[in-house]
């Protein structure tokens, strides 16, 4: 089966990560819980749910550069967290389906109950650097 056509440019999108030749349902959905790993794409979708917002916008709320912005939106689209819509030279992003907004919450609620544990996790710290630790700013 071919790769989805991107409506936007009709071309092929890139595929941002790979599975084992045999996913299990358990190896998919890890990889799709990874797009909540990352600060930066938790940022953005707390700025997308409260509204619609383009690239540049989501530079200026985030300090993060353009391109940075850019390849996190690709994540959160691939994976069907965020929508783009064309105006003119600009391309604004919103929540695909309010379900992410509702889990989003779901976390934020378990989290109260498990902050501290959370934070003391040396699993869970060994195992993933945070957006900074990956890419430092000079």
């Amino acid at each position: 089966m071919p790769p989805p056509v991107d409506r936007q440019t009709s071309a092929p999108p890139s595929i941002p990560f790979h599975l084992p030749a045999s996913p299990t349902p358990v190896d998919i959905m890890a990889k799709y819980f990874r797009a909540f790993g990352d600060p930066i794409r938790l940022r953005i979708l707390g700025l997308v749910a409260e509204s619609e917002r383009s690239v540049g916008e989501l530079v200026a709320a985030t300090g993060e550069s353009q391109p940075k912005i850019s390849n996190h939106l690709a994540c959160l689209r691939w994976c069907g967290f965020v929508a783009a819509r064309r105006e003119h030279r600009h391309v604004y992003y919103s929540i695909a389906d309010p379900r992410v907004i509702e889990l989003l919450g779901l976390a934020r609620e378990l989290l109260e109950d498990n902050a501290q544990h959370v934070a003391c996790c040396t699993v869970l710290g060994a195992e993933v650097l945070t957006s900074d630790e990956r890419h430092p700013r000079a």
